[in-house]
């Protein structure tokens, strides 16, 4: 599936959602959102940065053990639209090559650091057949930390079927944002949603 828009949400009658986590691992907050979703027997996506997953190769390890999807966020986080092709292609194959070294899959979806990007991405992408991820819950901005009825309340507002939402494991402090998540995932579930990654949520009929 090749699509050059960002992908926000799915379109799809059942009752599911993507929760995705940008800029991990980190060895605080990564495991925080494993031991959540163990408890709600839920699946998650991680879009992961090559260097964070160098300074944490066991995390990554256990993340794909536990049935959850990682997701390509390029090798240094870097803003593509001011890369050349090359450089910009580069970013992308290291974190491949990362990823399938730790995990032994590639990955196949990608999220833009910044959400950034342009017509050459875009060619990029397309060629190597990646869906670019985006999110509803933008408003939620939960790298501001905002507080934690900031991030929840914004992000229930984008919940429906087939929403992609967005939080971030990585970089800085995350209490926020694992508060939030603990509390919009146990909703979820009482909702009667189910937590899938997102290329589950991509495949669904």
């Amino acid at each position: 599936m090749t699509e050059l828009t960002m992908i926000n949400e799915v379109s799809t009658s059942q009752k599911a959602v993507a929760i995705t986590f940008d800029d991990g691992p980190n060895p605080i907050y990564t495991p925080e959102v494993l031991d959540i979703f163990a408890k709600a027997e839920g699946k998650a996506t991680f879009f992961m940065i090559g260097e964070q997953m160098k300074k944490n190769p066991e995390i990554v390890k256990k993340v794909a053990e536990q049935g959850h999807e990682i997701g390509n966020h390029t090798f240094s986080h870097p803003k593509l639209s001011e890369l050349s092709p090359a450089d910009c292609l580069s970013e992308i194959e290291r974190n491949e090559e990362i990823i399938q070294e730790l995990t032994g899959q590639l990955p196949v979806v990608f999220r833009p650091p910044y959400l950034d990007y342009n017509n050459d991405t875009i060619s990029i992408l397309k060629d190597k057949g990646y869906p670019m991820i985006g999110a509803l819950n933008m408003e939620a901005q939960d790298w501001e930390q905002p507080g934690v009825e900031h991030i929840l309340s914004a992000s229930k507002k984008c919940v429906r079927n087939g929403s992609i939402l967005i939080f971030h494991d990585g970089f800085g402090d995350r209490s926020q944002t694992i508060q939030a998540v603990k509390k919009l995932v146990f909703e979820l579930k009482s909702e009667g949603y189910q937590l899938l990654t997102v290329s589950e949520l991509l495949n669904l009929d």
